[in-house]
């Protein structure tokens, strides 16, 4: 059973920082895209960051040049680093791969994570 796991949201000042990590675990998996996503109350889920198995990263225009994600292919995970927070970024944070299985067969499908709340208040 293919799971992610997401870990190190909580509650920042204004200005402040936190990391992010999401861990791939399954058997015989092969992690492809990664990503993160975010759900502000009343709001739609939207697109924080993606990263490609080889390292190529895509970026959310209100995040450019604050969030930073990278990934260690040998552990399967995933990070956002982030940085000069602000209350405009409270959300829950999900995390996202695309991940392939080896097993009786081959499945190649798409995951989300159960998400991290991520609150900018002082």
């Amino acid at each position: 059973q293919v799971q992610l796991v997401e870990s190190g949201g909580g509650l920042v000042q204004p200005g402040g920082s936190l990391r992010l990590s999401c861990a791939a675990s399954g058997s015989s998996i092969t992690v492809n895209a990664m990503g993160w996503y975010r759900q502000a109350p009343g709001k739609r889920r939207e697109l924080v960051a993606t990263i490609s198995r080889s390292g190529s990263t895509n970026y959310a225009d209100s995040v450019m040049g604050r969030f930073a994600i990278s990934r260690d292919n040998a552990k399967n995970t995933v990070y956002l680093q982030m940085i000069n927070l602000n209350p405009e970024d409270t959300a829950v944070y999900y995390c996202n791969a695309r991940i392939v299985q080896l097993g009786d067969g081959w499945s190649d499908m798409e995951y989300w994570g159960k998400g991290t709340l991520v609150t900018v208040s002082s």
